[in-house]
């Protein structure tokens, strides 16, 4: 070019460089490209201008998702917008790969980007080259596209403060790794040091409480909100003079200093440190920038899960009580274990009150929902609980008087569309003698763990749940917990979790009760740990992370030969025995009966004589009900070592006729109850009581050495008085 000659115009040098020139307003949501653009566009090298439509077709999709991003990182910081675009044919396929640059600039009146930008065909980066270096597979927007999802999913992943920042020091950044990391935290107006990585333990002094206003980069972005990028030794000492010499003795060459922004809150700042030159490229800090939003939002949700469980941890202490003073002649274990959703408290609860009697009174309930309100519910009731019992109170008064208390909560509340009702069940125990008065409100049953390892449900009379009928009655149904036996009672939570009905999950509870040889408090252990695994806390801490529903048990354990209350485990006695109460206005109760000696009976040598036996009950029952105008009580035990048992079932009643043997007609509907007891049966009689009678057979279980030709009732019959004969 000869002297004084005027330079060529920017089109004419930008055209011999083989690079095109656009321009971009997205208020017109125009975009205008010279012939040179054109053409890298695969278009026809003359000027033109495109709709934004028209253009984002030329390039790939995932480009143009990515061209938005970098813009707006680079209006936020007031630097170059620099982006690799694939550019595609009609037919779908990548053509070239051009580089763009762009100065973008924000026009806030008519809330619109306007872009002038370059455009220039580059090739991908070959391995071992500098570029190269920038990704292991040689393709970096891949590479940094793996990257963040799997940074995202293990942070989304952390559960605690200490794991996020774990998971932050174990990331591994495509091309431009730091080696040293730390992330500030803010209180009041000072930094404090989350975590660190990369740095010794006593680094961290220094920066320690450090003052907001301090001339450090960690606390300019904390002010402002806004990205540090620190490129060189040279660039940190000339902007931070004050404070380079902290910075000086790790040894570092780049520094990028993020903003920890939440809900548009700068919460603290994260600081990656390089131990090599980053010239930090627009894709290296829409990188570093995505990565710092993705940490904040993980110490975020932290923070909250850790206030959540404190929380949790002062509403379990509060709420749930301490099993009080020991027992005479009895013992208690208990185990709450809270769901892992949500808050780690819920509705279900437990508790043990004093009488003014000397009895005392074991309660468990379970109100409808997991959230505050069920626990703040289950606050109110138990303290409800507590209070009508203390004034003494019969079991089915106390559930009364509950039901009406949370019926009128409910009735009171803003939202008629979130009533509320609890199950409970409420069991009055003295324990001189073992009786037991249980009320019952739509909670699931009792179940008794004999001495021997025999596990039977205990039926109970039971009313609606709580709160949803304010005169509901509920029934009180009296039993007898006796020297060895153990009672279990829990929510549906200890039944029903890892998909099992009432059915299945009873037999699930049924084996660890039959199978376990420790003392109570291990009993109590292995119920919970067969369900989740090992708890932390007997009353308090969360059992595992994954939970369906809240768990609350009660063991009661009467003291006696093989209960396994004390630090021992439990002899193995050789009587088991139930007793069950049918009234005259409950005649369902036969059929519990009949189930109760099934369960009683459920290793019995013989199905057979497991048959007759039923068999023989049900006729004696009956016999009271027709007969008579009282209850009948049944009193069954077996006896002896398996293979040479005996079993005798015994019903008593308060009326004053004896039963006698009839000849029934052909067609007669009754008279053959006796004829089948003598049958059937080993012995049986008919004793008079100072008020009543009762009426008894027994069985013997066959050893196998028997004549298989001799029925099983052949053995003996009774007399015609109705007694055995000698």
């Amino acid at each position: 070019m000869r002297t004084a000659e005027p330079l060529p115009a920017v089109g004419q040098v930008l055209a011999a460089l083989a690079t095109g020139l656009w321009h971009w307003d997205t208020a017109t949501k125009l975009v205008t490209v010279d012939a040179e653009a054109a053409r890298l566009l695969g278009l026809p090298a003359e000027q033109v201008t495109l709709t934004e439509a028209q253009a984002r077709a030329r390039l790939h999709p995932v480009d143009w998702n990515e061209i938005v991003s970098v813009v707006d990182l680079a209006a936020a910081e007031g630097t170059l917008a620099e982006v690799r675009v694939r550019i595609m044919d009609e037919r779908g396929r990548v053509v070239r790969t051009v580089r763009s640059r762009c100065k973008p600039s924000y026009d806030r009146a008519r809330r619109a980007f306007e872009l002038i930008g370059t455009l220039q065909e580059v090739t991908d980066p070959s391995p071992g080259t500098p570029a190269g270096r920038r990704t292991v597979t040689g393709d970096w927007r891949r590479s940094r596209e793996a990257f963040l999802l799997d940074a995202g999913r293990a942070l989304a992943e952390a559960r605690s403060t200490a794991e996020v920042l774990r998971v932050a020091a174990g990331l591994s950044m495509p091309g431009f790794s730091p080696d040293g990391l730390a992330v500030f935290g803010v209180e009041g107006d000072r930094l404090t040091i989350m975590g660190h990585h990369g740095h010794l333990p006593s680094d961290e002094n220094p920066f320690v409480h450090m003052a907001l206003e301090t001339d450090f980069p960690a606390a300019e972005v904390v002010r402002t909100g806004r990205a540090v990028y620190l490129s060189s030794p040279e660039q940190y000492k000339s902007r931070y003079p004050l404070t380079w010499r902290l910075a000086e003795r790790f040894g570092r060459q780049s520094w990028a200093f993020l903003p920890l922004t939440v809900a548009g809150r700068t919460m603290g700042a994260w600081l990656a440190a390089f131990a090599h030159p980053v010239s930090f490229t627009p894709d290296e800090r829409s990188v570093l920038t995505t990565v710092a939003r993705m940490l904040a939002q993980a110490l975020s949700r932290a923070g909250v899960a850790e206030s959540e469980r404190e929380l949790t941890d002062g509403l379990q202490r509060s709420m749930l009580p301490s099993l009080g003073p020991e027992i005479p002649g009895m013992s208690v274990a208990a185990r709450y274990i809270p769901t892992g959703g949500g808050l780690q408290v819920g509705g279900d609860w437990y508790d043990m009150i004093p009488l003014p009697t000397g009895r005392f009174a074991l309660v468990i309930g379970d109100v409808q929902g997991h959230d505050v309100r069920a626990a703040g519910l289950m606050g109110q009731l138990r303290t409800a609980l507590r209070a009508y019992a203390s004034e003494g109170h019969r079991p089915d008064a106390v559930l009364s008087r509950a039901s009406r208390f949370l019926h009128g909560i409910g009735a009171a509340h803003e939202d008629p569309g979130d009533l509320r009702f609890a199950t409970c069940l409420y069991v009055e125990a003295d324990p001189a003698t073992g009786a037991l008065a249980i009320a019952r409100a739509g909670h699931p049953d009792p179940a008794i763990r004999m001495p021997d390892g025999t596990v039977m449900n205990r039926p109970t009379a039971g009313g609606l749940p709580l709160g949803i009928d304010p005169d509901a009655d509920y029934p009180t149904t009296e039993l007898v917990l006796q020297p060895g036996e153990t009672m279990l009672i829990c929510t549906d939570g200890l039944i029903e979790t890892g998909g099992h009905d009432l059915e299945t999950g009873w037999a699930r509870i049924r084996a660890i009760l039959e199978e376990h040889r420790g003392g109570l408090e291990e009993l109590a252990d292995s119920l919970v740990q067969a369900v989740h695994g090992p708890s932390s806390h007997h009353t308090t801490g969360p059992l595992a992370d994954r939970r369906e529903d809240d768990i609350a048990l009660l063991l009661l354990c009467r003291e006696g030969e093989g209960c396994g209350c004390g630090d021992t485990a439990p002899v193995r006695p050789r009587m088991r025995r139930t007793i069950l109460t049918v009234a005259q206005a409950e005649p369902e109760r036969v059929a519990v009966a009949r189930q109760q000696l099934r369960e009683l009976l459920h290793d019995w040598g013989s199905a057979d004589q497991v048959d007759s036996a039923v068999l023989l009950l049900s006729e004696m029952l009956t016999n009271v009900l027709v007969h008579t105008d009282t209850d009948a009580l049944l009193v069954a035990e077996v006896a002896g070592e398996p293979g040479a048992r005996r079993m005798r079932v015994e019903v008593t009643d308060t009326g004053d006729d004896l039963p006698h043997r009839r000849h029934p007609g052909e067609l007669a509907s009754s008279g053959r109850g006796l004829m089948l007891v003598e049958l059937l049966a080993h012995a049986w009689g008919v004793d008079p009581r100072g008020e009543g009678k009762s009426i008894w057979f027994e069985l013997r279980e066959p050893d196998g050495s028997a004549d298989p030709a001799e029925p099983d009732g052949s053995a003996g019959s009774a007399g015609p008085d109705g007694r055995p004969p000698a």
